[in-house]
């Protein structure tokens, strides 16, 4: 005879036998000390959920108080942000647009500069030739 399915039949009693015993009654202890726990957790359960309900309306009081708070420091912001506006004269160019001018006035006066230095004519050069 070969061992391979003997091994595999006893293979599958040794996973049936767990089952078997499973089904056995509980004692009464066990009972009891299962519907204590039972209870236990539905207490828990109701604890719990009073608990998550008190923080919910705490985090929503804060939450509330601190969006109060930001509504204040915006009014604020705004009202600041008004007023130096009004009191500062308006300005006809923006940064960039002031360093582009400066930029180009630089460029003029170098080629106006370069001009007066090579005398108003122009000379050969004789390395040209």
């Amino acid at each position: 005879m070969r061992q391979g399915p003997m091994s595999l039949l006893l293979f599958c009693l040794l996973l049936l036998s767990p089952l078997a015993l499973a089904e056995q009654p509980l004692s009464l202890e066990a009972g009891a000390r299962i519907t204590e726990l039972q209870q236990r957790l539905e207490e828990s359960e109701k604890q719990r959920a009073a608990l998550s309900k008190q923080l919910q309306n705490a985090d929503s009081a804060r939450e509330s108080t601190q969006l109060e708070r930001l509504r204040q420091d915006n009014q604020r912001l705004q009202a600041t942000v008004e007023k130096l506006q009004a009191t500062s004269p308006l300005r006809l160019l923006t940064d960039q647009q002031q360093w582009f001018l400066i930029g180009s006035v630089v460029a003029l006066l170098s080629a106006v500069c370069g001009i007066l230095a090579s005398g108003g004519h122009r000379r050969r050069r004789q390395w040209l030739n």
